[in-house]
Protein backbone atom coordinates (compact mmCIF):
# COMPACT_ATOMS: atom_id res chain seq x y z
CA UNK A 1 0.00 0.00 0.00
CA UNK A 2 1.13 3.55 -0.99
CA UNK A 3 1.82 5.40 2.16
CA UNK A 4 -0.34 8.86 2.43
CA UNK A 5 3.52 10.87 2.34
CA UNK A 6 5.84 9.27 0.14
CA UNK A 7 8.81 11.08 0.77
CA UNK A 8 9.36 12.42 4.67
CA UNK A 9 11.85 14.54 5.73
CA UNK A 10 12.82 14.48 9.79
CA UNK A 11 14.62 17.39 10.85
CA UNK A 12 16.11 16.87 14.30
CA UNK A 13 17.74 13.00 14.95
CA UNK A 14 17.62 12.66 18.70
CA UNK A 15 15.46 9.96 20.42
CA UNK A 16 12.53 11.42 18.69
CA UNK A 17 13.36 12.37 15.89
CA UNK A 18 15.05 8.53 15.29
CA UNK A 19 11.73 7.35 16.94
CA UNK A 20 9.69 9.11 14.12
CA UNK A 21 11.77 8.19 11.45
CA UNK A 22 11.36 4.59 12.10
CA UNK A 23 7.95 4.51 12.20
CA UNK A 24 7.61 6.51 8.82
CA UNK A 25 10.32 3.60 7.39
CA UNK A 26 8.22 1.09 8.68
CA UNK A 27 5.09 2.54 7.34
CA UNK A 28 7.05 2.65 3.87
CA UNK A 29 8.11 6.13 3.55
CA UNK A 30 11.56 6.50 1.78
CA UNK A 31 13.09 9.36 4.74
CA UNK A 32 15.57 11.60 5.00
CA UNK A 33 17.53 12.38 8.24
CA UNK A 34 18.81 16.34 8.73
CA UNK A 35 20.62 17.05 12.26
CA UNK A 36 22.86 20.63 12.26
CA UNK A 37 25.26 18.51 14.94
CA UNK A 38 27.84 16.69 12.67
CA UNK A 39 27.28 13.33 12.36
CA UNK A 40 24.17 12.97 14.23
CA UNK A 41 21.99 12.05 11.09
CA UNK A 42 24.37 9.20 10.86
CA UNK A 43 24.53 8.21 14.01
CA UNK A 44 20.76 8.11 13.79
CA UNK A 45 20.70 5.96 11.05
CA UNK A 46 22.93 3.52 12.73
CA UNK A 47 21.03 3.27 15.46
CA UNK A 48 18.20 2.50 13.51
CA UNK A 49 19.91 -0.34 11.92
CA UNK A 50 20.92 -1.88 15.02
CA UNK A 51 17.38 -1.31 16.28
CA UNK A 52 15.90 -3.35 13.08
CA UNK A 53 18.65 -6.23 13.85
CA UNK A 54 17.39 -6.63 17.13
CA UNK A 55 14.17 -6.87 16.06
CA UNK A 56 15.63 -9.77 13.31
CA UNK A 57 17.18 -11.65 15.77
CA UNK A 58 14.19 -11.76 17.80
CA UNK A 59 12.12 -13.12 14.67
CA UNK A 60 10.27 -10.00 14.80
CA UNK A 61 11.07 -8.78 11.68
CA UNK A 62 12.42 -10.89 8.65
CA UNK A 63 15.97 -9.65 7.51
CA UNK A 64 14.47 -8.79 3.66
CA UNK A 65 12.38 -6.44 5.43
CA UNK A 66 15.26 -4.55 7.50
CA UNK A 67 17.23 -3.93 4.37
CA UNK A 68 14.48 -2.35 2.36
CA UNK A 69 13.05 -0.21 5.79
CA UNK A 70 17.34 1.12 5.34
CA UNK A 71 17.68 1.48 2.09
CA UNK A 72 14.30 3.62 2.43
CA UNK A 73 16.70 5.46 5.14
CA UNK A 74 18.92 8.24 4.01
CA UNK A 75 20.87 11.16 5.42
CA UNK A 76 21.27 14.68 4.31
CA UNK A 77 23.79 17.16 4.60
CA UNK A 78 21.98 20.26 4.04
CA UNK A 79 18.27 21.67 4.39
CA UNK A 80 18.19 22.01 1.12
CA UNK A 81 18.12 18.08 0.34
CA UNK A 82 14.98 18.09 1.97
CA UNK A 83 13.35 19.73 -1.52
CA UNK A 84 11.71 16.50 -2.61
CA UNK A 85 9.62 15.91 1.07
CA UNK A 86 6.23 16.05 0.48
CA UNK A 87 5.85 16.06 5.05
CA UNK A 88 8.87 17.58 6.74
CA UNK A 89 8.28 16.83 10.42
CA UNK A 90 10.59 19.31 13.05
CA UNK A 91 11.80 17.34 16.41
CA UNK A 92 14.43 20.46 17.07
CA UNK A 93 14.16 22.21 20.70
CA UNK A 94 11.72 23.67 22.11
CA UNK A 95 12.14 27.41 21.32
CA UNK A 96 9.32 29.26 18.97
CA UNK A 97 12.34 31.29 17.86
CA UNK A 98 14.00 28.32 16.52
CA UNK A 99 10.84 26.99 15.18
CA UNK A 100 9.74 29.66 13.21
CA UNK A 101 13.33 30.33 11.85
CA UNK A 102 13.18 26.57 10.55
CA UNK A 103 10.01 27.05 8.69
CA UNK A 104 10.39 30.03 7.12
CA UNK A 105 13.60 28.22 5.68
CA UNK A 106 11.51 24.91 4.92
CA UNK A 107 8.71 26.94 2.97
CA UNK A 108 10.92 28.25 0.90
CA UNK A 109 12.38 25.02 0.03
CA UNK A 110 9.89 22.57 -0.70
CA UNK A 111 6.78 22.38 -2.75
CA UNK A 112 3.73 24.82 -1.81
CA UNK A 113 1.75 21.37 -1.37
CA UNK A 114 4.00 19.57 0.99
CA UNK A 115 3.01 19.87 4.50
CA UNK A 116 4.80 20.92 7.52
CA UNK A 117 4.46 19.40 10.90
CA UNK A 118 6.04 20.80 14.40
CA UNK A 119 6.40 17.75 16.95
CA UNK A 120 6.34 20.45 19.55
CA UNK A 121 4.80 19.80 23.12
CA UNK A 122 3.99 23.18 24.38
CA UNK A 123 4.03 25.65 21.86
CA UNK A 124 1.67 27.19 20.19
CA UNK A 125 0.98 25.98 16.38
CA UNK A 126 -0.23 29.02 15.52
CA UNK A 127 2.77 30.82 16.55
CA UNK A 128 5.13 28.94 14.89
CA UNK A 129 3.12 29.85 11.81
CA UNK A 130 2.37 33.30 12.23
CA UNK A 131 5.35 33.92 9.88
CA UNK A 132 5.15 31.42 7.12
CA UNK A 133 3.44 32.77 3.58
CA UNK A 134 1.39 29.22 3.52
CA UNK A 135 0.18 28.49 7.53
CA UNK A 136 -2.23 26.33 6.05
CA UNK A 137 0.15 24.01 5.38
CA UNK A 138 1.14 23.52 8.99
CA UNK A 139 -0.17 21.46 12.00
CA UNK A 140 1.13 19.56 15.32
CA UNK A 141 2.10 16.33 14.88
CA UNK A 142 3.20 15.16 18.30
CA UNK A 143 4.41 12.31 19.41
CA UNK A 144 5.14 11.20 22.75
CA UNK A 145 8.72 8.94 23.39
CA UNK A 146 9.48 6.28 23.24
CA UNK A 147 7.92 7.08 19.92
CA UNK A 148 7.49 2.89 19.10
CA UNK A 149 5.88 1.97 21.92
CA UNK A 150 4.00 4.87 22.81
CA UNK A 151 1.23 4.41 19.90
CA UNK A 152 -0.66 7.88 20.54
CA UNK A 153 -0.17 11.08 18.14
CA UNK A 154 -1.47 14.52 18.75
CA UNK A 155 -2.76 16.21 15.44
CA UNK A 156 -3.10 19.59 16.43
CA UNK A 157 -4.79 22.34 14.09
CA UNK A 158 -3.68 26.17 14.11
CA UNK A 159 -5.87 28.90 13.43
CA UNK A 160 -5.37 28.87 9.58
CA UNK A 161 -4.35 25.02 9.40
CA UNK A 162 -6.07 23.74 6.36
CA UNK A 163 -8.51 20.75 7.53
CA UNK A 164 -6.88 18.47 4.93
CA UNK A 165 -3.48 18.42 5.92
CA UNK A 166 -4.77 16.85 9.63
CA UNK A 167 -6.90 14.27 7.90
CA UNK A 168 -3.52 13.46 5.84
CA UNK A 169 -1.64 13.27 8.85
CA UNK A 170 -4.19 11.63 10.93
CA UNK A 171 -4.42 8.46 8.00
CA UNK A 172 -0.51 8.68 8.01
CA UNK A 173 -0.36 8.18 11.75
CA UNK A 174 -2.93 5.20 11.71
CA UNK A 175 0.13 3.89 9.20
CA UNK A 176 2.23 3.72 11.50
CA UNK A 177 0.27 1.57 13.65
CA UNK A 178 -0.54 4.80 15.83
CA UNK A 179 -3.57 6.17 17.31
CA UNK A 180 -4.31 9.31 16.33
CA UNK A 181 -6.57 12.30 18.78
CA UNK A 182 -7.37 15.67 17.15
CA UNK A 183 -6.47 18.07 19.35
CA UNK A 184 -7.40 22.17 19.36
CA UNK A 185 -4.32 24.38 19.89
CA UNK A 186 -4.19 25.23 23.20
CA UNK A 187 -1.45 24.70 25.91
CA UNK A 188 -0.39 21.03 26.65
CA UNK A 189 -2.64 20.07 23.91
CA UNK A 190 -4.56 16.86 25.42
CA UNK A 191 -2.03 14.60 27.37
CA UNK A 192 0.54 17.33 28.77
CA UNK A 193 -2.38 19.52 29.41
CA UNK A 194 -4.74 16.51 31.44
CA UNK A 195 -1.28 15.44 33.28
CA UNK A 196 -1.39 18.51 35.12
CA UNK A 197 -3.14 17.37 37.44
CA UNK A 198 -1.64 14.34 38.79
CA UNK A 199 1.91 15.73 39.46
CA UNK A 200 1.14 19.48 40.34
CA UNK A 201 -1.65 18.30 43.18
CA UNK A 202 0.87 15.70 44.71
CA UNK A 203 3.38 18.71 45.07
CA UNK A 204 0.68 20.33 46.83
CA UNK A 205 0.11 17.99 49.11
CA UNK A 206 4.03 17.15 50.04
CA UNK A 207 4.05 21.05 50.32
CA UNK A 208 1.43 20.79 53.30
CA UNK A 209 3.43 17.83 55.24
CA UNK A 210 0.46 15.58 54.42
CA UNK A 211 2.92 12.86 53.26
CA UNK A 212 6.03 12.34 52.19
CA UNK A 213 6.82 11.35 48.44
CA UNK A 214 7.18 7.72 48.40
CA UNK A 215 3.59 7.44 51.09
CA UNK A 216 2.04 9.88 48.57
CA UNK A 217 3.59 7.07 45.52
CA UNK A 218 2.21 4.19 47.45
CA UNK A 219 -1.14 5.43 47.62
CA UNK A 220 -1.89 6.32 44.75
CA UNK A 221 -0.88 3.52 43.11
CA UNK A 222 -2.69 1.29 45.59
CA UNK A 223 -5.83 2.87 46.19
CA UNK A 224 -6.36 4.08 42.51
CA UNK A 225 -3.90 1.83 40.25
CA UNK A 226 -1.48 4.15 38.95
CA UNK A 227 1.43 2.38 37.22
CA UNK A 228 3.91 5.32 38.76
CA UNK A 229 3.46 7.33 41.78
CA UNK A 230 3.66 11.06 40.59
CA UNK A 231 7.14 11.18 42.29
CA UNK A 232 8.41 7.94 40.39
CA UNK A 233 6.91 9.38 37.23
CA UNK A 234 8.10 12.99 37.75
CA UNK A 235 11.88 11.46 38.76
CA UNK A 236 11.29 9.18 35.14
CA UNK A 237 10.47 11.98 32.90
CA UNK A 238 13.30 14.39 35.11
CA UNK A 239 12.47 17.68 36.01
CA UNK A 240 14.51 19.63 33.51
CA UNK A 241 11.47 18.20 31.11
CA UNK A 242 8.52 18.24 33.40
CA UNK A 243 9.20 21.88 35.23
CA UNK A 244 9.39 23.75 31.75
CA UNK A 245 6.18 22.40 30.76
CA UNK A 246 4.02 22.94 34.13
CA UNK A 247 5.28 26.91 34.09
CA UNK A 248 5.00 27.13 30.46
CA UNK A 249 1.23 25.57 30.81
CA UNK A 250 0.25 27.72 34.41
CA UNK A 251 1.93 31.42 32.26
CA UNK A 252 0.34 30.25 28.62
CA UNK A 253 -2.80 30.20 30.55
CA UNK A 254 -2.34 33.33 32.19
CA UNK A 255 -1.73 31.93 35.92
CA UNK A 256 -4.82 29.79 35.88
CA UNK A 257 -4.96 28.34 39.72
CA UNK A 258 -5.83 24.95 38.25
CA UNK A 259 -2.12 24.18 36.73
CA UNK A 260 0.08 26.60 39.41
CA UNK A 261 3.26 24.67 39.89
CA UNK A 262 5.08 23.99 42.87
CA UNK A 263 8.48 25.78 44.20
CA UNK A 264 9.80 22.26 45.16
CA UNK A 265 10.03 21.74 41.67
CA UNK A 266 11.59 24.85 40.84
CA UNK A 267 14.11 24.37 43.68
CA UNK A 268 15.05 20.86 42.62
CA UNK A 269 15.79 22.15 38.95
CA UNK A 270 17.67 24.84 39.84
CA UNK A 271 19.65 22.04 42.11
CA UNK A 272 20.36 19.57 39.67
CA UNK A 273 18.01 17.28 41.35
CA UNK A 274 16.36 16.14 38.53
CA UNK A 275 15.67 12.54 38.72
CA UNK A 276 16.48 9.16 37.63
CA UNK A 277 19.33 10.16 34.93
CA UNK A 278 21.46 11.41 37.00
CA UNK A 279 20.70 9.66 40.02
CA UNK A 280 19.04 11.61 42.15
CA UNK A 281 15.50 13.07 42.47
CA UNK A 282 12.61 12.66 44.78
CA UNK A 283 14.45 9.51 45.48
CA UNK A 284 18.30 8.16 45.19
CA UNK A 285 19.37 5.66 42.68
CA UNK A 286 21.73 2.79 43.44
CA UNK A 287 23.07 1.57 39.73
CA UNK A 288 19.51 2.57 38.26
CA UNK A 289 17.07 1.03 40.91
CA UNK A 290 15.54 3.83 43.38
CA UNK A 291 15.97 3.06 47.07
CA UNK A 292 12.62 3.83 48.75
CA UNK A 293 12.30 4.16 52.41
CA UNK A 294 10.72 1.07 54.13
CA UNK A 295 7.03 1.50 55.29
CA UNK A 296 7.12 2.16 59.15
CA UNK A 297 5.84 -0.92 61.25
CA UNK A 298 2.57 -1.56 62.26
CA UNK A 299 2.94 -0.70 66.33
CA UNK A 300 1.81 -2.84 69.08
CA UNK A 301 -0.98 -2.31 70.56
CA UNK A 302 -2.20 -4.49 73.88
CA UNK A 303 -6.22 -3.55 73.87
CA UNK A 304 -7.48 -2.16 71.15
CA UNK A 305 -10.25 1.05 72.66
CA UNK A 306 -14.43 0.46 71.32
CA UNK A 307 -15.20 2.48 67.89
CA UNK A 308 -17.66 4.98 67.32
CA UNK A 309 -18.32 5.93 63.67
CA UNK A 310 -19.58 9.66 62.75
CA UNK A 311 -23.28 9.90 61.45
CA UNK A 312 -22.04 11.67 58.29
CA UNK A 313 -19.28 9.18 57.34
CA UNK A 314 -19.36 8.20 53.81
CA UNK A 315 -20.05 4.71 53.16
CA UNK A 316 -21.10 4.06 56.45
CA UNK A 317 -22.60 0.97 55.93
CA UNK A 318 -19.67 -0.38 54.91
CA UNK A 319 -17.72 0.95 57.60
CA UNK A 320 -19.40 -1.38 59.99
CA UNK A 321 -18.99 -4.34 58.10
CA UNK A 322 -15.34 -3.45 57.87
CA UNK A 323 -14.92 -2.72 61.45
CA UNK A 324 -16.83 -6.56 62.21
CA UNK A 325 -14.63 -8.40 59.59
CA UNK A 326 -11.37 -6.66 61.43
CA UNK A 327 -13.09 -7.63 64.68
CA UNK A 328 -13.66 -4.60 66.28
CA UNK A 329 -15.94 -3.11 69.08
CA UNK A 330 -18.24 -0.83 67.37
CA UNK A 331 -20.24 1.54 69.65
CA UNK A 332 -23.69 2.28 68.34
CA UNK A 333 -25.24 4.98 70.54
CA UNK A 334 -25.89 8.68 69.63
CA UNK A 335 -22.67 10.09 71.13
CA UNK A 336 -19.14 8.03 71.83
CA UNK A 337 -18.05 7.00 74.77
CA UNK A 338 -15.19 8.60 76.75
CA UNK A 339 -12.97 5.71 75.96
CA UNK A 340 -14.08 5.42 71.95
CA UNK A 341 -11.76 5.55 69.19
CA UNK A 342 -13.99 8.20 66.79
CA UNK A 343 -13.86 7.58 62.97
CA UNK A 344 -14.88 10.46 60.45
CA UNK A 345 -15.00 9.27 56.82
CA UNK A 346 -15.03 12.51 54.93
CA UNK A 347 -15.22 13.61 50.98
CA UNK A 348 -13.21 16.74 50.23
CA UNK A 349 -13.38 18.18 53.84
CA UNK A 350 -10.58 17.45 56.26
CA UNK A 351 -10.87 15.89 60.31
CA UNK A 352 -10.46 19.10 61.82
CA UNK A 353 -13.39 20.69 60.23
CA UNK A 354 -15.75 17.78 60.91
CA UNK A 355 -14.28 17.13 64.59
CA UNK A 356 -15.19 20.96 64.94
CA UNK A 357 -18.63 21.00 63.56
CA UNK A 358 -19.99 17.88 64.73
CA UNK A 359 -17.95 18.67 68.34
CA UNK A 360 -15.99 15.70 68.88
CA UNK A 361 -13.10 15.39 70.68
CA UNK A 362 -10.30 15.51 68.55
CA UNK A 363 -7.85 14.05 70.30
CA UNK A 364 -9.80 10.78 69.40
CA UNK A 365 -11.26 11.34 66.17
CA UNK A 366 -9.13 10.09 62.88
CA UNK A 367 -10.27 10.09 59.54
CA UNK A 368 -10.77 7.65 57.05
CA UNK A 369 -10.73 7.89 53.36
CA UNK A 370 -13.52 5.72 51.70
CA UNK A 371 -13.73 7.55 48.40
CA UNK A 372 -13.52 3.96 47.07
CA UNK A 373 -14.86 0.54 48.34
CA UNK A 374 -12.78 -0.78 50.54
CA UNK A 375 -12.73 -4.15 48.29
CA UNK A 376 -11.49 -2.12 45.28
CA UNK A 377 -8.05 -0.79 47.33
CA UNK A 378 -4.89 -2.57 48.48
CA UNK A 379 -4.45 0.42 50.75
CA UNK A 380 -6.21 1.66 54.05
CA UNK A 381 -5.54 5.57 54.56
CA UNK A 382 -6.20 7.04 58.00
CA UNK A 383 -5.77 10.58 58.44
CA UNK A 384 -4.59 12.52 62.11
CA UNK A 385 -5.29 16.06 63.11
CA UNK A 386 -3.53 18.10 64.87
CA UNK A 387 -4.67 16.78 68.13
CA UNK A 388 -4.90 13.14 67.90
CA UNK A 389 -3.04 11.46 70.49
CA UNK A 390 -0.86 9.11 69.20
CA UNK A 391 -2.59 6.42 71.08
CA UNK A 392 -5.69 6.93 68.95
CA UNK A 393 -3.16 6.99 65.48
CA UNK A 394 -1.22 3.81 66.35
CA UNK A 395 -4.70 2.28 67.73
CA UNK A 396 -6.39 3.13 65.02
CA UNK A 397 -3.56 2.08 62.52
CA UNK A 398 -3.39 -1.59 64.18
CA UNK A 399 -6.91 -2.26 63.78
CA UNK A 400 -7.07 -1.85 60.32
CA UNK A 401 -4.10 -3.70 59.46
CA UNK A 402 -5.37 -6.91 61.33
CA UNK A 403 -6.25 -8.33 58.25
CA UNK A 404 -2.69 -8.11 56.36
CA UNK A 405 -3.63 -4.61 54.35
CA UNK A 406 -1.21 -1.93 54.08
CA UNK A 407 -2.63 0.87 55.40
CA UNK A 408 -0.83 4.56 55.71
CA UNK A 409 -1.35 7.10 58.16
CA UNK A 410 -1.54 11.02 56.94
CA UNK A 411 -1.46 14.45 58.50
CA UNK A 412 -4.67 16.26 58.31
CA UNK A 413 -6.17 17.25 54.48
CA UNK A 414 -8.61 18.36 53.02
CA UNK A 415 -9.26 15.25 50.52
CA UNK A 416 -6.71 12.90 52.22
CA UNK A 417 -4.58 12.59 49.02
CA UNK A 418 -6.30 9.86 46.46
CA UNK A 419 -9.54 12.19 46.72
CA UNK A 420 -7.79 15.35 45.71
CA UNK A 421 -5.27 14.20 43.13
CA UNK A 422 -8.22 12.36 41.50
CA UNK A 423 -10.79 14.78 41.78
CA UNK A 424 -8.26 17.16 40.68
CA UNK A 425 -7.29 15.42 37.11
CA UNK A 426 -11.03 14.40 36.73
CA UNK A 427 -12.32 18.49 36.99
CA UNK A 428 -9.30 19.69 34.73
CA UNK A 429 -10.19 16.76 32.37
CA UNK A 430 -13.80 17.70 32.67
CA UNK A 431 -12.82 21.58 32.04
CA UNK A 432 -11.23 20.33 28.78
CA UNK A 433 -14.23 18.94 27.60
CA UNK A 434 -16.07 22.17 28.07
CA UNK A 435 -13.53 24.43 26.06
CA UNK A 436 -13.78 22.20 23.28
CA UNK A 437 -10.14 21.06 23.29
CA UNK A 438 -10.82 17.64 22.10
CA UNK A 439 -14.00 15.65 22.07
CA UNK A 440 -14.09 13.49 25.17
CA UNK A 441 -13.33 9.65 23.69
CA UNK A 442 -10.02 11.11 22.05
CA UNK A 443 -9.36 12.61 25.53
CA UNK A 444 -9.93 9.34 27.35
CA UNK A 445 -7.70 7.53 24.92
CA UNK A 446 -4.79 9.96 24.86
CA UNK A 447 -4.70 9.87 28.46
CA UNK A 448 -4.95 6.22 29.15
CA UNK A 449 -2.30 5.77 26.15
CA UNK A 450 -0.08 8.34 26.64
CA UNK A 451 0.14 8.93 30.39
CA UNK A 452 -0.70 5.11 31.02
CA UNK A 453 -3.35 6.06 33.51
CA UNK A 454 -5.50 2.86 34.60
CA UNK A 455 -8.66 4.69 33.03
CA UNK A 456 -9.08 8.04 31.33
CA UNK A 457 -10.26 11.09 33.75
CA UNK A 458 -13.92 11.36 32.64
CA UNK A 459 -13.90 7.38 33.45
CA UNK A 460 -12.58 7.79 36.64
CA UNK A 461 -15.19 10.77 37.28
CA UNK A 462 -18.30 8.26 36.72
CA UNK A 463 -16.54 5.47 38.29
CA UNK A 464 -16.34 7.38 41.66
CA UNK A 465 -19.58 9.30 40.85
CA UNK A 466 -19.60 12.51 38.98
CA UNK A 467 -21.78 14.06 42.28
CA UNK A 468 -19.06 12.41 44.55
CA UNK A 469 -16.29 14.64 42.72
CA UNK A 470 -18.24 17.62 43.42
CA UNK A 471 -18.90 16.94 46.43
CA UNK A 472 -14.74 16.83 47.22
CA UNK A 473 -14.22 19.61 45.46
CA UNK A 474 -16.95 21.92 46.98
CA UNK A 475 -15.31 20.90 50.47
CA UNK A 476 -11.96 21.51 49.56
CA UNK A 477 -12.80 25.06 48.03
CA UNK A 478 -13.93 25.46 51.63
CA UNK A 479 -11.08 24.19 53.19
CA UNK A 480 -8.60 25.83 51.17
CA UNK A 481 -10.30 28.71 49.59
CA UNK A 482 -8.38 28.33 46.39
CA UNK A 483 -10.18 29.06 43.40
CA UNK A 484 -8.10 26.03 42.30
CA UNK A 485 -10.79 23.33 43.28
CA UNK A 486 -13.80 25.69 41.20
CA UNK A 487 -15.91 22.71 39.92
CA UNK A 488 -15.96 22.96 35.85
CA UNK A 489 -19.42 23.85 34.61
CA UNK A 490 -18.89 20.33 32.41
CA UNK A 491 -18.87 18.45 35.65
CA UNK A 492 -21.02 20.46 37.86
CA UNK A 493 -24.40 20.29 34.69
CA UNK A 494 -23.86 16.40 34.45
CA UNK A 495 -23.14 15.94 37.79
CA UNK A 496 -26.55 17.54 38.79
CA UNK A 497 -28.55 16.08 35.78
CA UNK A 498 -27.15 12.22 36.75
CA UNK A 499 -25.21 12.52 33.50
CA UNK A 500 -22.10 10.62 32.88
CA UNK A 501 -18.83 12.59 32.16
CA UNK A 502 -18.50 11.04 28.80
CA UNK A 503 -21.90 12.57 27.72
CA UNK A 504 -21.88 14.79 25.29
CA UNK A 505 -24.93 17.50 24.38
CA UNK A 506 -27.13 16.29 21.26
Amino acid sequence: MTPTFQTVGIVGTGAMGRGIAQMAAQAGSAVILFDLQPNAAETARQALADTWQKLVDKNKLDAVQRTAMLDRLRCADALASLAPCDLVIEAVVERLDVKQKLFSELESIVSEQSVLATNTSSLSVTAIGAALRRPGQLAGFHFFNPVPLMRVVEVIAGLKTDPVVCERLTAFAREFGHTPVSAQDTPGFIVNHAGRGYGTEALRVVSERVADFATIDRILKDQMGFRLGPFELMDLTALDVSHPVMESIYRQYYDEPRYRPSVITAQRLAGGVVGKKVGDGFYAYKEGVAQVPAEPPVPAVGSLPPVWVSPKAARRAEIYQLLKNLGASIETAQAPSAHALILVAPLGLDVTTLAAVERLDPTRTVGIDMMLEDAATKRRVLATNPATRPDMRDAALALFATDGKAVSVVKDSGGFVTQRVVATIVNIAADMCQQGICTPKDLEVAVTLGLGYPMGPLAMGDKIGPTNVLEILFNMGTVYGDPRYRPSPWLRRRGALGLSLMHEEA
